[in-house]
């Protein structure tokens, strides 16, 4: 099983070694075949894996040493993995999706020029979100974290000869570079306070500190300015949806299952730290909340097909954040693995209808679509209800049991929650009918090119929108008389946390009621997309036609991007100028040049005394042994 580990990652490095090396030599085919293979042999190496941990639980969570990387007085650091329940299951989410993804882009870029390179960049980022979840210690998830970085910046701007898509692509490094300071930053603190960043070492350390205790709440908040960055959170959340610049398959990769999660994740692996200190977890549901409901509200007035999706990503991730910082764990990770099958598909399918509209991604501009492209509409459809959370979706069930922790242990919480899930109903089937239903909208030209994508696009689909219906069965909740597989496989992982939490348990006749509420108030959401763009058929204004103020500011997304560049941007690009063009040239290089010259001007008065002259040289020799008697005697 050690060796199975180690390969896991291993088979994605090799596609992109080969890809990145001879990749001009290879056909497309070669290259979509390579890349592909490379995923799945990993994604079927992480089967093995989950179902060993099924049989051994607890007792298979072991690290796995590949081998001795740094040595320096007391830190020891080793390069090695950890098998264990919660890495199994994001081990199979990553190469799961991430194949499907890869079989989707061999359709998807199969005419772009950039094809082998685009499939060798995908390899590496899989390779380095695979290090992220399997390292034994921060260190090693810190490469993997910094490696997801680098490897979106390259997919966010693959189409480089765009200079807005280039912006995005900077925009997310950068941002990212903010969050990845205050995670490196905690590892540190880990490491004077714990002297280790082994995780179990760590883990079993904290265990002996008390609740509350000031280092670690520090140190959580450091980890959890990380999270925020890679996982989009308020304030650090505005580049995710400029990320939509990369090809759809990006899109779904980054936004899905893989680097957006990967502030979940730590988190989740962290648990024992993060339940040791209360004040990190208010503060995490507070931003979680607050993200899901901002974020949900934006969704509301966007036109951009691709653009609803990122917004309604950043909200479900407040979702996810709002478990974490409740203490629901499980929960959390519950909702990374449902969201992962329906938003995945979800942006596969905007890639579809993109693809079949020959690039539009306007859906003021679409309309009618079901007719033309069924699969793809058949597979939304099942996608759009999942995410709405109705039953017995696979959104519905982890949905649910976050919104029951927050009517636990905050009605405020809760109710915040529910308007963010009533809002994602609404805009989701606003996107499904302005997308679908109704008379074609576009151009001629674009409607006598409209067809359904090909297999190597739509069998992802299909697949996808499977899981995204029955993905939630994995944790039926105790009041339907089901089992929770998922809760009770991660039990190893979080039971220390969870037993340091404050209890909550609502009766039977509370949980029917809260997913009444919560299905009934989607249902009518729902109706009202409807009534509004189906049965009276309203279409968004169109970019000139100018808007009431409100829905201007939501559609201009609170203008935060321009506040952002207002107080932050502009003032630094003012100091750079300043520096660069005056402290620099005229300071700095005043100096020099000013040393430089007066060594000329003096030189160019002591050549006068350089004359041939030897009677003049003896005399100055008198003059300088006299002087320095002189000196001598006083």
């Amino acid at each position: 099983m050690n060796n199975l580990a180690i390969l896991i990652p291993v088979f994605p490095l090799l596609g992109f070694l080969v890809l990145g090396l001879f990749g001009k030599n290879l056909s497309k085919t070669s290259a979509a075949v390579l890349a592909s293979g490379a995923v799945l042999s990993s994604f079927i190496l992480a089967i093995i894996l989950f179902i060993n941990q099924l049989e051994n639980g607890a007792a298979a969570a072991v690290p796995v040493k590949v081998f001795d990387w740094i040595n320096s007085g007391s830190l020891n650091i080793s390069f090695s993995y950890l098998i264990d329940p919660l890495s199994s299951i994001f081990l199979l989410v990553i190469t799961g999706i991430g194949f499907l993804i890869h079989l989707y882009s061999a359709g998807y870029m199969h005419d772009d020029e950039g094809h082998n390179k685009f499939f060798s960049y995908l390899n590496l980022f899989i390779f380095f979100m695979l290090l992220l979840v399997m390292g034994s210690n921060f260190l090693v998830m810190f490469v993997g974290w910094e490696g997801v970085g680098l490897c979106s910046y390259l997919l966010i701007g693959f189409w480089f000869k765009n200079t807005a898509y280039n912006n995005a692509a900077k925009k997310a490094f950068v941002m990212n570079r903010i969050g990845d300071l205050g995670f490196l930053l905690g590892i540190i603190l880990i490491f004077i306070n714990f002297e280790s960043i082994d995780y179990l070492t760590v883990f079993d350390r904290a265990k002996g500190l008390t609740s509350g205790d000031n280092s670690l709440m520090i140190i959580t908040l450091l980890l959890f300015v990380g999270a925020m960055g890679k996982s989009a959170q308020i304030p650090l959340y505005t580049w995710l949806p400029d990320a939509m610049a990369g090809p759809t398959p990006v899109s779904a990769l980054i936004h899905a299952a893989t680097m957006v999660t990967a502030g979940i994740y730590m988190i989740a692996r962290s648990n024992i730290l993060f339940a040791l200190s209360p004040v990190t977890m208010q503060f995490i549901a507070i931003i979680g909340v607050s993200t899901a409901l901002f974020a949900a509200t934006i969704g509301l007035a966007q036109n951009d097909i691709k653009k609803v999706l990122a917004y309604s990503t950043v909200s479900q991730l407040g979702y996810m954040f709002l478990a974490l910082g409740l203490g629901a764990f499980g929960s959390g990770v519950f909702h990374v693995v449902t969201h992962a099958f329906f938003k995945a598909c979800l942006f596969l399918g905007a890639g579809s209808v993109i693809h079949a509209m020959s690039g539009e991604q306007d859906i003021r501009n679409m309309g009618g679509l079901k007719k033309y492209v069924p699969v793809t509409y058949t597979t939304f459809l099942l996608a759009t209800i999942a995410i709405a959370g109705i039953f017995p979706f696979a959104g519905f069930f982890s949905k649910d049991e976050i919104l029951a922790h927050a009517f636990e242990h905050n009605k405020v919480l809760w109710l915040l929650g529910l308007i963010a899930s009533i809002f994602t109903s609404f805009y989701m089937f606003r996107l499904l009918f302005l997308t679908f239903f109704g008379e074609f909208r576009g151009t001629q030209k674009q409607l006598s090119h409209l067809h359904e994508s090909p297999k190597s696009m739509t069998i992802p689909l299909i697949l996808l929108s499977g899981l995204s219906v029955v993905g939630g069965f994995i944790g039926i909740p105790e009041v339907f008389g089901g089992i929770h597989l998922l809760k009770g496989f991660l039990e190893p992982v979080f039971k220390d946390s969870e037993m340091r939490m404050i209890p909550g348990h609502l009766d039977h006749t509370t949980e029917y009621a809260l997913m009444g509420v919560a299905m009934l108030s989607a249902i009518i959401s729902i109706y009202v997309a409807y009534i509004r763009y189906v049965k009276t058929k309203a279409i968004p204004a169109p970019e000139s036609t100018p808007l009431k103020p409100l829905h201007k500011l939501v559609y201009n997304k609170y203008y935060i991007d321009e506040v952002y560049d207002f107080l932050i941007t502009k003032p630094l690009n003012g100091i750079s100028q300043f520096f660069g063009k005056i402290f620099d040239k005229q300071v700095i290089d005043g100096s020099v040049n000013l040393t430089g010259s007066a060594f000329t001007e003096t030189s160019g008065l002591l050549k006068y005394i350089q004359t041939g002259n030897i009677g003049f040289y003896l005399l100055a020799m008198v003059i300088g042994i006299i002087a320095i008697l002189g000196f001598g005697l006083l």
